[in-house]
């Protein structure tokens, strides 16, 4: 899975890529198939003062499902991570559920085929 990182400057702890990594791989190694990139924004909305303001907002480009996105908020950015990793990786299931389903009814074909005229 290629993903990337991207913050504003933050101070993080050093180990949170690592974190994010594996995480990421828990929540959405199972759709490698599907996921052809994913973004993760990292920004802190009033830099050191403190407070309930670290955001991790994960982007998930899908094979023919579009973009996902999930945003979380925490005092803590292991926090943020861990849900913004599980919120993203229930996002994607769905998303792809939704894409697997709209593409078996939206088939051309008939289920069955056609009966043969009888003739009498």
């Amino acid at each position: 899975m290629i993903w990337a990182l991207k913050d504003s400057g933050v101070s993080r702890p050093k180990d949170l890529p690592e974190r994010i990594e594996r995480r990421l791989g828990f929540a959405l190694s199972r759709f490698a198939g599907w996921i052809d990139k994913v973004v993760v924004f990292l920004h802190d909305r009033n830099g050191p003062k403190g407070g309930v303001d670290k955001v991790c907002r994960v982007l998930v480009k899908a094979r023919g499902c579009g973009v996902i996105m999930a945003a979380v908020t925490d005092a803590d950015w292991r926090a943020a991570v861990d849900r913004a990793a599980a919120t993203i990786g229930r996002s994607v299931a769905r998303q792809i559920r939704r894409c697997r389903d709209s593409r078996r009814t939206t088939s051309t074909r008939p289920m069955w085929p056609a009966e043969p005229a009888r003739g009498g």
